[in-house]
């Protein structure tokens, strides 16, 4: 199962992105970019969504632009310039495509993230309300002072992260589910033994990658979004 590259609108702007359909009708979900942008690692992503009966679109938020594996300072400059104001914009816009889709049901949808991509789906989580019902951000979060405003965060949340990371440290990621805890969300965040960052990329780009683990995360992530978006 394979989807294609689509505009959509994003407030006074056009943006784009990868759409993956499933067979029939059924939930959306938006995938978020590592850093290296819109890879293809990102559109099998939706791929596997749609196979497993999801609308999946992935913005590309880079505009077009993106890093190779090797090219991880392009991939810090990309990340580093991008327009705080675009993105959110661009997540939205998204956000308002796939619940203006005939073939969507529900009135809200997923997010799934990954480094990068998982701080931005907690920030649009945040941001978005009700519009997002569940959360899975992958080795990514917004620490400190990158935090938001969390009063808006109703989606429920489980977080999948690596208990060796120097990108998003374990033992601050702890201290934000415990601050959203007390603050009555619903979230969880799994650290995972022995894993490092992106240990979910089964391209490897860090020599990281961790089939067992990722599988295990994978199948955590399908089984909130059928609970959350589907209510089985």
């Amino acid at each position: 199962m394979s989807g294609e590259m689509i505009n959509f609108r994003a407030g006074d702007a056009e943006a784009g992105g990868y759409l993956a359909l499933p067979e029939e009708m059924g939930p959306a979900v938006m995938v978020i970019q590592e850093w290296w942008g819109l890879a293809p690692q990102i559109k099998a992503v939706c791929d596997r969504l749609a196979s497993e009966g999801f609308v999946a679109l992935a913005p590309d938020l880079y505009h077009g632009e993106l890093a190779q594996h090797s090219e991880m300072d392009k991939a810090g400059e990309l990340m580093s310039t991008l327009p705080p104001d675009r993105a959110a914009r661009d997540m939205s816009g998204a956000v308002d495509y796939l619940l203006d889709r005939s073939d969507v049901e529900g009135s809200s949808v997923g997010v799934v993230g990954f480094c990068m991509g998982g701080m931005l789906t907690l920030l649009i989580a945040a941001s978005e309300g009700e519009r997002i019902a569940a959360a899975a951000p992958f080795y990514g979060a917004p620490l400190g002072d990158n935090e938001p405003d969390w009063s808006g965060l109703t989606a429920r949340v489980e977080g999948h992260f690596a208990s060796v990371d120097d990108f998003f440290p374990p033992d601050l990621v702890i201290e934000l589910e415990k601050k959203l805890k007390e603050m009555g969300k619903e979230v969880a965040f799994n650290i995972y033994p022995q894993t490092g960052h992106a240990f979910a990329n089964e391209e490897n780009p860090l020599g990281t990658y961790n089939k067992e683990v990722a599988e295990m995360a994978w199948s955590r992530v399908i089984k909130m979004f059928e609970r959350e978006l589907i209510g089985t």
